[in-house]
């Protein structure tokens, strides 16, 4: 199955908590709604872009469980971005000031803000072109570091602010390694593993 877009006409819109409550009352859906008030809804990913979610999921947490320096997220934590966009990256990672400085119901639903990291991973029902936007829209609310991951091409995007994209284009046989640079002091990815789940 493919991701789905509807347009939620301004004069229906959906508030924070009523866009909330679709997703608890969906949950086998990963929703998403655009700052313009599309809803997309995302089927599951499946064995394989699982595997290698997890695994970026967990090689960033292990990182994090040394260094104390912010929190991790999975794919299903959805961010309510500054432009009113609510958004669920692959893997995601927020300084610890910012995390601790929102109140506790906001830990606890959706957390308005962007993260400071942000990892995509095109699944095989995933558009680049939608990808590319999306950490483009991540950029612009704050994002100050962004992988896209597209093992399709296969390649990698940089985002970073105020800087043109990088692009990696690579070889399934000498995939890159990735550094956290100064947003994740001492980060480093081998997507070796990752690319082949």
């Amino acid at each position: 199955m493919e991701t789905l877009t509807l347009n939620v006409p301004p004069a229906v819109g959906l508030t924070d908590e009523q866009f909330y409550q679709l997703c608890v009352a969906n949950q086998e859906w990963r929703l998403e709604l655009t700052a313009q008030g599309e809803l997309i809804i995302m089927p599951p990913t499946g064995g394989e872009s699982g595997i290698s979610n997890a695994g970026l999921t967990a090689k960033l947490y292990n990182w994090n469980e040394q260094t104390q320096l912010g929190k991790v997220f999975d794919s299903s934590t959805e961010f309510r971005l500054p432009n009113g966009a609510k958004r669920s990256p692959d893997a995601s990672w927020v300084i610890l000031e910012r995390w601790d400085a929102l109140p506790a119901q906001d830990r606890k639903r959706f957390p308005p803000l962007c993260p400071d990291f942000v990892i995509e991973l095109r699944s095989e029902t995933d558009s680049l072109k939608d990808l590319r936007a999306k950490m483009q829209e991540y950029q612009a609310n704050g994002a100050r570091l962004g992988w896209l991951i597209d093992p399709q091409t296969p390649l990698v995007e940089i985002y970073r602010p105020n800087q043109a994209v990088e692009t990696i284009n690579f070889s399934f046989d000498q995939p890159p390694t990735l550094s956290g640079e100064d947003v994740l002091p001492g980060f480093v990815l081998d997507l070796t593993p990752i690319l082949n789940p």
